[in-house]
């Protein structure tokens, strides 16, 4: 790490980072909404139904990062709107390519 702080929503693991996220399904498209309560609030396109808002979330979040889908897990939350999601890069990098699209969504 090169001594940056990282922001609330973003935590160093020894297995790359977590991203904590607020989750608000069945919105009308998948996007980054902003901040709330210190994690990244995502609307997601997918219904809380049978797990398809998680992989729903996992997917954009890949995509949103530029990486593969196997990269990003889900470490918490399975039934809830707030997750934890293991991402398998350096905090560095999800920082990089997070900040661009909270830029957008303000």
């Amino acid at each position: 790490m090169t001594g940056t702080p990282l922001p609330p929503w973003l935590l160093a693991h020894r297995d790359g980072c977590v991203v904590l996220v607020s989750v608000q399904p069945g919105a009308r498209r998948s996007e980054l909404a902003g901040l709330h309560d210190g994690t990244l609030r995502v609307r997601v396109a997918a219904p809380a139904l049978e797990g398809r808002a998680n992989e729903a979330l996992r997917v954009w979040l890949a995509e949103g990062l530029r990486c593969a889908p196997s990269r990003v897990r889900l470490l918490r939350g399975d039934k809830s709107r707030r997750k934890q999601l293991l991402v398998d890069l350096a905090p560095e990098q999800v920082l990089a390519r997070i900040e661009p699209l909270l830029l957008q969504a303000q």
